[in-house]
């Protein structure tokens, strides 16, 4: 299977990423990243979530975001929204000129994790997203629907691939943009991978799946290459790979132990510029990106080509010691 010429990395650290971080990050931190990642050729970017600010205070700051990152032409601003409120609280921000460009909707496939993340089933869910679809599209929005749990659960188990399908039948037929896969809590392997994503690709054809892959078990950047090989041109990244299971307020428990975080964006962006692959990114710059990250969340994080630099392809002096 060939990669493709060219892919577009949706930079996760803002949102999938800091939804992870029990620091709430100050509001102008969070945008001199936004701004950073933009300045570096990103092109399309998670910005922040309308979750409500008592369950996830991370973003309790969502409109300020919104109303003071950079706004350039050709990038397309995304947030997660959870519900209707959420969505109401998106169209006051469209109304004052400072809006979003796509909205994400998720399901678990797993019914188990979606009642434990969103406290509700499968049909609550499905009557609640329908809604919102139809409020995004007459505001001119486009929908990211993103079956979670697609390659396995960490409460539930293995989750069936019936269960996948149904909830992609269901934002395919709502009227989806694009289908995010949710590898929501880093249990895909390359061989499921490719039996699932090539599952998918019969049964819904016309549909444009985007890759999201977790880091928990250090697999996210060969599951990403292989759904890239399989004909994906959108995947999803975070800078020092951080994200995953959301770090509410109210509640501590978890359903996932461990790293959870996203695939690194800096370790998969310079080892696509190695291929070949045009991502539009400026890999230098990415680099730094993940440097302040650093500093910003205030610990060292999982990029790998941060510490080791890109590959060196000229031959330079080296003098043994002794």
């Amino acid at each position: 299977m060939a990669m493709p010429e060219s892919v577009t990395v949706c930079e996760c650290w803002a949102r999938d990423g800091l939804q992870s971080i029990p620091k709430v990050i100050p509001t102008d931190d969070k945008v001199e990243m936004i701004d950073r990642i933009i300045d570096s050729g990103v092109r399309k970017l998670e910005v922040t979530s309308f979750s409500h600010p008592k369950l996830l205070p991370q973003f309790h700051d969502a409109e300020e975001v919104m109303r003071r990152i950079k706004r350039v032409a050709g990038v397309s601003y995304v947030v997660l929204m959870p519900n209707e409120k959420g969505f109401a609280r998106l169209e006051a921000c469209i109304d004052g000129g400072y809006g979003a460009d796509e909205i994400i909707l998720m399901i678990s496939a797993s019914q188990a994790h979606n009642l434990a993340n969103f406290r509700m089933n499968h049909d609550e869910a499905k009557r609640s997203h329908a809604g919102i679809i139809r409020r995004a599209k007459d505001r001119g929005l486009k929908v990211i629907g993103c079956p979670g749990t697609v390659y396995g659960c960490a409460i539930m188990g293995d989750v069936p691939m019936a269960d996948v399908l149904d909830i992609t039948r269901f934002y395919v037929e709502e009227g989806a943009d694009t289908i995010m896969l949710g590898d929501t809590t880093g249990a895909a392997n390359p061989r499921l991978v490719r039996e699932r994503i090539g599952a998918l690709q019969d049964a819904f054809p016309q549909a444009d799946f985007i890759a999201h892959f977790h880091d928990t078990r250090g697999n996210g950047i060969v599951n990403s290459i292989v759904a890239l090989e399989m004909g994906l041109r959108y995947v999803d990244t975070s800078l020092g790979a951080i994200g995953g299971q959301p770090t509410p307020r109210s509640d501590t428990r978890k359903y996932q132990f461990g790293f959870t975080g996203n695939t690194c964006s800096e370790d998969l962006v310079a080892l696509l510029d190695e291929m070949g692959v045009q991502t539009g990114i400026d890999v230098d710059r990415m680099i730094a990106n993940g440097l302040r990250a650093e500093d910003v969340i205030g610990q060292e994080l999982r990029a790998n080509v941060i510490r080791a630099g890109r590959v060196n392809h000229e031959a330079r002096a080296f003098q043994p010691a002794g």
